[in-house]
């Protein structure tokens, strides 16, 4: 496996026949895990999405993380969760997410980044470090920040925010252990299998 690997969250609106989108993409190339990101959503909606997703992500060896809802992740039988800053108590979800992933965004911060880690938080992610039209950017990381917490720490880290094949390969060589992608993949021109072929050859040829 490469050092860095390709973290993919799902696009911020679910298309009709999704799950067939996600079966072609995962079996285009090497995705570690998938994060369902429904920002909004009802938790009945969120759990019709885990219903029809979760199985196509497990049946190929993909984490399925949820996102924003550590409660929710353990009723559903998620392999994680993956929560910001303001999203209820990190100690309660570690426990409550025993022997599962939790990740923790820790934006530009390597204090929020150490107390994560301090916490037992199984990765940090961070960013933004490019412009990126699915959220609104209210922090930039910069390549130091990579850097440093690959020399440091021993808790993997995600580099998130407007990431594509044509950028990624400054942030797999600053100790990126995975990058998170979005539009990458599922607005590659030439489609969700062919997003994910970029970037594991991006992220091989960094």
């Amino acid at each position: 496996m490469p050092d860095c690997r390709l973290y993919l969250i799902t696009p911020p609106a679910l298309p009709a026949g999704f799950a067939d989108t996600l079966a072609t993409a995962l079996d285009a190339g090497d995705v570690a895990c998938l994060q369902l990101r429904l920002k909004g959503a009802a938790p009945d909606d969120v759990a019709r999405a885990v219903e029809a997703l979760m199985p196509v992500a497990q049946a190929r060896d993909v984490a399925f993380i949820l996102n924003d809802d550590a409660q929710l992740a353990a009723r559903l039988g998620c392999d994680g969760a993956h929560l910001g800053q303001s999203d209820g108590d990190h100690a309660g979800a570690r426990m409550l997410l025993d022997q599962r992933i939790l990740g923790i965004t820790c934006h530009a911060s390597r204090h929020l980044a150490m107390r994560a880690g301090e916490m037992g938080a199984d990765y940090v992610a961070f960013g933004a470090f490019f412009p990126t039209d699915t959220k609104p950017t209210e922090y930039e990381a910069d390549l130091a920040l990579l850097e440093w917490w690959s020399e440091v720490m021993e808790v993997p880290c995600v580099a998130i925010g407007g990431i594509t094949a044509a950028n990624c390969a400054p942030l797999v060589r600053a100790g990126a252990d995975f990058l998170a992608v979005v539009g990458a993949v599922w607005g590659h021109p030439q489609g969700a299998a062919a997003g994910v072929r970029a970037m594991n050859t991006a992220i091989a040829t960094a």
